[in-house]
């Protein structure tokens, strides 16, 4: 009996531990040696680059890091995670991640780019719950104006239903069901035909529609209409309602009077009194199905932490399994509990020690250490990140905001000082003023499906930044930017101070102090060596990648 109290004692405190604690515990549990291989926690200044990264998708400034690494309080790493969740530069930093993930960089061809990624970033702004978003995204049909940007899931994807089947998969429940459109999977058990077409049955009786008075692209359903599908394996056939995997099929109300709230026509899209296609989003976010939650806190996972659970994040399967299933279902359990509250779920990956753990493990641990998030993860950031990276490095950043502030203060002199000042409109105004930039970003760093290109960098992309006209124009001294300010310091050290704390986001080591002071000592053209150096350096490794 007293063991029995003991175990349940134990169970309830372990219960009762901060959700990121027991993440910890269950990664320090799955090796018995975890502790041999495990890396230490990286330093102030590596974990305030990484947060700054991940959470609002740009470096920190050179005296945001000196305040940091001043800073002496035990606490200081959670109130940073605090402030930079609450930094509308989090919002867009969402809205460029949300926006690769659920739309792959595709063109805009019914719903423009910018209502779009304007619709997800108040989303992120308001902090809306990922089911409340996910329902809209599903539900939306391009009529209703207001939930139009929403529709661009589906407008986008010209209403493609076998497109959409599988990206649905993909994207919601993190499977891809493709190779089981026409039988069941050969080589993975657990996706079956029926699968792929109890998604598909709740979309088929949809349609892309006209609109003739704003000639605008919507969706229309009919009432009617069953799905049905072969194998062709075997040649047998069989029959679904809509239903979500290896959940119940959903089956239609009976036979209405009135099968139509508007019959579809010429002029007028179809609105069915019963729809199926309303019930997708229903039926994704209900409580019952657990893969929608696991599928997110995956993603969640991977962008944190450097890999997912479960890789790739769109096939999980039995063959397939997470690396670490109770932390899965821990976190699935816990984002269903808190709401399916996104920034609660990235602050407490955040807070682990699995996500501060140092990038350097010794090279006999390594692999062990990386399979079980024991070291930090190298990642390549995206190509916003890079964007806004160096121009938060080189000042670009800072002269653009400085130009947009003297022409509020000049449009609006009472009230303009008052507005500069607010987080919301610096924000905005910075995004305005440099948006085309990061898009040239995008257009080199991203890969041809729209993922971004990983470790290794093209020839061309090496071109743009070591030859192109934007990356040299940021590094010509002007408006106190970071060249401007090196060539002020005329002390070595304060020098390399500056170099490495805004570029690097660190202080130099003694090396490189010295490195500096010999190179300078001995260029001949001060400034020309100045902009190389800068160069050099937003050039390395380091610095393009999150470590």
């Amino acid at each position: 009996m007293a063991a029995f109290l003991w175990f349940a004692s134990a169970a309830l405190a372990a219960e009762q531990q901060p959700v990121h604690q027991r993440i910890d515990s269950l990664l320090a549990a799955s090796h018995p040696q975890f502790a041999s291989f495990a890396a230490s926690r990286c330093s102030d200044s590596e974990f305030h680059r990484r947060i700054h990264l991940d959470l609002v998708g740009r470096i920190p400034s050179a005296k945001e890091t000196r305040e940091f690494l001043d800073d002496d309080t035990s606490t200081k790493r959670e109130t940073l995670i605090d402030r930079l969740l609450a930094d509308p530069r989090h919002a867009r930093r969402m809205q460029y991640v949300f926006d690769e993930m659920l739309m792959a960089r595709m063109p805009a061809t019914n719903v423009p780019d910018a209502e779009w990624r304007n619709y997800l970033r108040q989303s992120f702004l308001a902090n809306k719950p990922w089911n409340q978003l996910v329902l809209e995204i599903l539900s939306a049909d391009g009529a209703d104006p207001q939930l139009r940007p929403a529709a661009r899931f589906y407008l986008d994807r010209n209403f493609d239903v076998d497109l959409l089947t599988r990206d649905i998969g993909r994207v919601f429940l993190g499977v891809d069901l493709e190779c089981a459109q026409c039988h069941d999977h050969p080589a993975i058990d657990t996706y079956l035909q029926q699968h792929y077409y109890g998604i598909n049955a709740f979309l088929s009786r949809s349609y892309l529609f006209t609109n003739p008075k704003n000639k605008q692209k919507q969706l229309g359903e009919k009432a009617e209409g069953d799905v049905k599908f072969t194998s062709v394996f075997t040649q047998e056939s069989s029959q679904t309602n809509p239903r979500m995997l290896d959940l119940p099929e959903i089956p239609d109300p009976s036979e209405s009077a009135k099968q139509y709230l508007v019959k579809p026509d010429k002029k007028s899209r179809g609105v069915p009194t019963y729809s199926r296609r309303l019930k997708l989003g229903q039926a994704m976010i209900a409580a019952d199905n657990i893969d929608f939650r696991r599928n997110i806190v995956n993603r969640l996972w991977a962008i944190m932490l450097g890999r997912g659970l479960v890789e790739p994040l769109d096939v999980r399967h039995e063959q397939n399994p997470p690396s670490h299933p109770a932390v899965l279902e821990l976190l699935a359990e816990e984002f269903l509990q808190h709401n399916y509250d996104i920034r609660w779920m990235l602050k407490q990956l955040a807070l682990t020690e699995a996500y501060q753990r140092s990038s350097y493990a010794a090279e006999e641990h390594r692999e062990t250490a990386a399979k079980n998030f024991a070291v930090g993860l190298l990642k390549p950031q995206s190509p916003e990140q890079l964007a806004w990276s160096i121009m938060q490095a080189t000042g670009a950043a800072d002269a653009a905001l400085a130009t947009k502030e003297a022409a509020l203060l000049k449009s609006d002199p009472k009230f303009g000082a008052g507005r500069t000042t607010h987080p919301l409109w610096r924000e905005e105004a910075l995004h305005d003023a440099l948006k085309a930039n990061v898009d040239q970003f995008a257009l080199k760093f991203a890969g041809q499906n729209g993922q971004t290109t990983s470790f290794g960098a093209t020839a061309n992309q090496a071109l743009f930044l070591m030859n192109g006209p934007l990356v040299d124009r940021w590094l010509l001294p002007g408006s106190n930017n970071l060249t401007d300010r090196l060539k002020k310091q005329t002390e070595p050290t304060a020098l390399a101070d500056e170099l490495y704390l805004s570029v690097l986001c660190r202080k130099p080591t003694v090396a490189e102090v010295a490195e500096v002071t010999e190179y300078f000592q001995t260029v001949g053209d001060r400034d020309a060596g100045i902009q190389e150096f800068v160069w050099a350096l937003l050039s390395s490794a380091e610095f393009r990648f999150n470590h």
